[in-house]
């Protein structure tokens, strides 16, 4: 059982048909819809999700690029998302401009087999991205809807390492509740509601430095993502379109991001397609080679 929780700031009807495609009676699911962008989307997805008894809205706040508001998006997600339901055992974010690329009985099968590990992009900040370091050396302020750089310098955290990696994960009930339970995490809240871009280094730190669940780090996000330079302080991925489906039908990672469905919409309607034909080899393709074996039907008339 999976336990998922999507940020939206745009573009409702290609959440939909995202929401679609990854639901499956069992999962759980929290949406929560930047209160930048307005109570009209909040409302039109509220609407949208009443059939869903396993699916809830998170009170709207803000959820800026760069801020702290990100981290505690996602910590009010786990919450809420570990008071909805004692049985789930993996915790995935998403945007709204993610797409599966598995189905989920692929991924549950994927997550059981892997139970315990959790995928999380880890990188020593000061050893992998010195460039980086001014999101920590620095107080950094998010306020009236931007950030603003004070230039006061601060010490790191004592006896601790900074990481960094993607905003990206899919990890295990039991560090969702470590991390926004345990008092052994708040002196990391305090320091990272004062850094940049907090979403890409807050749970990477915390994961690898306190508990015991540094250990059973994968240092993968299960993502397909072509980080394209955006500016001369961060990366941004590249939006896929039609022309790339060959790729991510045969990727290996679970989701893919981003797109844009105003920019290429076709690409949606190929993945639903895959992800039919995905359902189909692991219900279908074992059903008919029984019945191949047992009834000694000809291979080459077995399509599966």
């Amino acid at each position: 059982m999976i336990a998922y929780f999507i940020l939206v700031h745009r573009f409702p009807e290609q959440f939909k048909r995202m929401f679609k495609a990854i639901y499956e009676p069992g999962n759980h699911y929290v949406i929560h819809v930047d209160k930048r962008s307005g109570t009209a989307l909040a409302r039109e997805l509220t609407e949208f999700i009443k059939p869903y008894p396993s699916a809830a809205m998170l009170e709207s706040q803000n959820a800026m690029w760069g801020g702290y508001s990100l981290v505690n998006a996602e910590l009010r997600g786990m919450t809420k998302l570990l008071e909805m339901n004692a049985d789930w055992r993996y915790y995935i974010n998403l945007s709204g401009q993610d797409f599966p690329l598995k189905s989920q009985q692929y991924m549950r099968d994927y997550l059981t087999e892997h139970q315990g590990q959790e995928f999380i992009r880890t990188l020593d900040q000061q050893a992998v991205r010195p460039d980086t370091m001014n999101r920590i050396s620095h107080v950094f302020v998010e306020a009236f809807n931007r950030m603003f750089r004070t230039g006061l310098k601060r010490a790191y955290l004592e006896s601790a390492t900074p990481y960094i990696g993607t905003q990206w994960k899919a990890v295990s009930r039991e560090f969702c509740r470590f991390v926004t339970q345990d008092p052994i995490v708040d002196r990391f809240k305090k320091f990272y509601r004062f850094s940049f871009i907090a979403d890409e280094s807050f749970f990477q730190t915390v994961i690898m430095n306190v508990g015991q669940h540094a250990k059973k780090v994968v240092n993968d996000d299960l993502r397909t993502i072509d980080w394209v330079p955006d500016g001369t302080i961060k990366l941004r991925p590249r939006t896929f379109g039609a022309a790339d489906l060959t790729r991510l039908a045969n990727s290996a990672d679970l989701f893919a991001r981003k797109f844009n469905q105003e920019e290429d919409s076709e690409i949606l309607g190929l993945l639903e397609t895959h992800l039919k034909s995905d359902l189909a080899r692991i219900f279908v393709g074992p059903v008919l080679k029984k019945a191949r074996a047992a009834a000694a039907i000809p291979a080459q008339l077995v399509s599966a």
